[in-house]
């Protein structure tokens, strides 16, 4: 595989349709049925309204730029801290491109924008049963809080 280049995804439609593409593989990781027209939808949306930053990953694949992979980061804030974090929602890496690294270096990058932006910190949820994302943010020092309860009310 080439090597990987990560950078700050734009509103183009070069961007939307690379990311749209993995986003669309992520969501079916989770279970959901396959739907590109809305995951570009979703995707071009959060870029053009700045409602998200995400980095992608790309290669060059016979002169052509292909998505490995990228990481969606979500503004907010914590009123106690009086500070910005940022949730870090969404975590894809192609499966050819697994197992080389790639979510590592995504899940660092996010990480360096936090640190540039001033943030508190990064936050994070995963499926209990995701047991390998689980071991890649442990080993980069992120903590499961046991100190609150984490609630959800289902709106639809």
């Amino acid at each position: 595989m080439n090597p990987a280049t990560i950078r700050r995804a734009v509103p183009s439609e070069r961007d939307v349709d690379l990311v749209a593409s993995l986003f669309d593989a992520y969501r079916q990781f989770y279970g959901r049925s396959a739907d590109p027209s809305l995951a570009r939808r979703f995707i071009e949306e959060r870029l053009q309204k700045g409602e998200s930053v995400i980095f992608v990953a790309t290669s060059d694949v016979r002169g052509a730029e292909h998505g490995l992979g990228f990481v969606q980061l979500y503004p907010s804030f914590s009123s106690v801290a009086a500070r910005r974090i940022w949730v870090l929602n969404d975590l894809f890496v192609d499966p050819q491109a697994r197992r080389t690294g790639l979510g590592r270096v995504l899940m660092e990058r996010a990480r360096e924008h936090a640190v540039a932006t001033g943030a508190k910190r990064l936050a994070l949820e995963t499926a209990r049963t995701n047991l390998i994302a689980q071991s890649l943010y442990e080993s980069l020092g992120y903590k499961s809080n046991d100190l609150f309860k984490h609630y959800t009310l289902e709106l639809e």
